[in-house]
């Protein structure tokens, strides 16, 4: 693919299955829905749960410190979009829009909107337990009534994710694709150095080699802590992270407790820091270095969400002009794995307040049900025809892209924090604008959908977690123990051959609780979910 000028994908008020502070930074993911590039269809009373009258309707959106454009707003009630999304909806709501850090307060105080809107899913501790404390209304008889579009779309492991005892409590924003991370590379410098792209751990080793050869400095792009630098961890199915336990021997275990495969794991990094394949200081490389390494050009191959690839191209067409990337199949390890960790299958959710009335509660799922639309997907894609975009006789779009930040964040306002219950894996109508947006969807269709690791997560979360903090993984990171003895293991200042004994001291420290817990949980079937494809 050419290194050619791109549009900078929608940017999201919320990444998909990705929670770090880290997503302004890394650029957010478009949360458009998955649905066929046509015209627009239906109308507004299609759409409008009563026709003669409008839905009136309180909901409350949660903002991290990165979401400018809605804290920029003295009335949201009367702000541009969620004014026209009104129009063309015959609804009448009254947004706020709380910070996630303060929405347990809102619990406390007992002042609950209609709606309520959570980052992933019920277990999210800005709910502050209120799905099981019985604040929100069970959904699964209304949804099968009254909302046969996101029952046919949603997946089955995404209305697991929602459910709770056996109801179902949250309308979730969904992957239809769990597997949003790619791995990668420079084509320019793959054919500099003659080499076809890497198949193998082997292969990957000797592109690195050949790059070093090159003058890259980074052959291979790291990150502290192991965060968006775990290909080679997954080519030996060993990622320390919170989705990933397995059932070993009848119990339920991380998957870092292969002592053997996380021996090959690490040695193979080790390798990469003896040779210069990876930077010297990769333990302490912040998100502001990864990104400002890879957009400079000094970055042969790393791993990211593949929906960043306009950003890469285009940084890259600016720093590095004759510069190609590709995104291109993992490697695998000696088993044939290979890939990324999948996400949970839910990236935010919609909750009713078990207070409203049940008249208004079946037009609120009409509503949400509304979002799985063609005329949803253009709205919340492109605005207003006529304002934000134009249509050419022969259907073609024509969208004015966001420059300004301020731009980019109102667009996140309108095509990610209003657009709910939809399909956040990509947004095709976006990415058909230009060739870039049409090359990531290939790589969705042909690359990410071929690979990934599936593994077993708890929600909520396994109990045990709050007692050892230092045990406890993150989405993508793995618990503090875990990742300070592989930083010594790759820095040489531990044997690699120890692992069995950081397992022993893993178990001695908590993880025989977390492991028993996990197990019985497992069992019982309580708060399981199998994070697969």
């Amino acid at each position: 693919m050419s290194a050619i000028l791109a549009v900078s994908v929608m940017a999201s008020a919320v990444a998909a299955g990705c929670s770090s502070n880290d997503n302004n930074a890394e650029g957010k993911e478009s949360q458009a829905a998955n649905s066929p590039s046509g015209s627009p269809s239906g109308s507004a009373a299609s759409a409008t749960p009563s026709a003669d009258k409008p839905l009136k309707f309180s909901i409350s959106y949660p903002t991290t410190l990165n979401d400018g454009y809605a804290q920029r707003q003295s009335d949201l009630s009367k702000e541009k979009w969620v004014q026209a999304l009104n129009k063309l909806t015959n609804t009448e709501q009254i947004p706020t829009s709380i910070q996630v850090d303060n929405m347990p307060v809102m619990f406390a105080g007992n002042d609950i909107p209609d709606v309520v809107v959570a980052n992933n899913g019920i277990s999210d501790k800005s709910l502050a337990g209120a799905v099981q404390a019985g604040v929100f209304m069970p959904l699964e008889d209304l949804l099968k009534q009254y909302a046969p579009d996101l029952m046919k779309n949603v997946p089955q492991s995404a209305w697991d994710l929602e459910t709770y005892k056996g109801h179902i409590y949250g309308v979730p924003d969904y992957l239809s694709n769990p597997n949003r991370r790619a791995t990668f590379i420079r084509t320019d410098l793959l054919e500099k150095a003659g080499l076809p792209a890497p198949k193998t751990v082997d292969d990957f080793l000797n592109v690195l080699r050949a790059f070093k050869k090159l003058g890259v400095e980074n052959p291979y792009q790291m990150r502290a802590d192991f965060k968006y630098a775990d290909v080679i961890l997954g080519a030996y199915d060993v990622l320390p992270y919170k989705d990933q336990f397995e059932v070993v021997d009848g119990q339920v275990v991380p998957k870092f407790f292969d002592a053997d495969n996380m021996e090959k794991a690490l040695t193979t990094m080790k390798t990469m820091f003896d040779e210069g394949l990876i930077a010297k200081d990769f333990a302490t490389v912040d998100v502001n270095k990864y990104f400002q390494n890879i957009r400079g050009g000094s970055a042969g191959v790393w791993s990211q969400n593949a929906i960043s690839m306009p950003d890469f191209v285009t940084n890259l067409d600016k720093s590095t002009p004759g510069s190609k990337v590709d995104i291109i199949p993992s490697p695998v390890g000696p088993e044939g794995k290979g890939g990324y960790f999948f996400y949970a299958p839910v990236t935010r959710a919609a909750y009713i307040n078990k207070k409203v009335d049940p008249d208004k509660a079946i037009d609120i799922i009409k509503y949400l049900n509304w979002m799985q639309s063609d005329e949803a997907n253009y709205f919340f894609t492109f605005g207003t025809e006529g304002d934000t975009y134009t249509k050419d006789a022969d259907g073609k779009v024509n969208y004015k892209i966001p420059e300004t930040k301020e731009e980019i964040d109102e667009e996140g306002w309108r095509g990610g924090t209003l657009f709910l219950a939809h399909d956040g894996t990509m947004n095709r109508l976006r990415l058909d604008l230009d060739d870039t947006g049409k090359y990531v969807e290939n790589s969705f269709d042909t690359v990410l959908a071929n690979e990934g690791l599936p593994g077993i997560g708890f929600y909520p979360d396994l109990s045990a977690f709050s007692k050892y903090p230092d045990l406890t993984p993150q989405t993508d990171v793995g618990p503090k123990l875990i990742v300070d003895h592989m930083v010594k293991m790759v820095y040489g200042k531990e044997p690699i051959s120890n692992w069995p004994k950081v397992i022993e001291e893993y178990k001695s420290k908590g993880g025989d609780e977390i492991v028993k817990e996990a197990t019985e949980r497992y069992n019982n079937k309580d708060g399981v979910v199998d994070i697969e494809r």
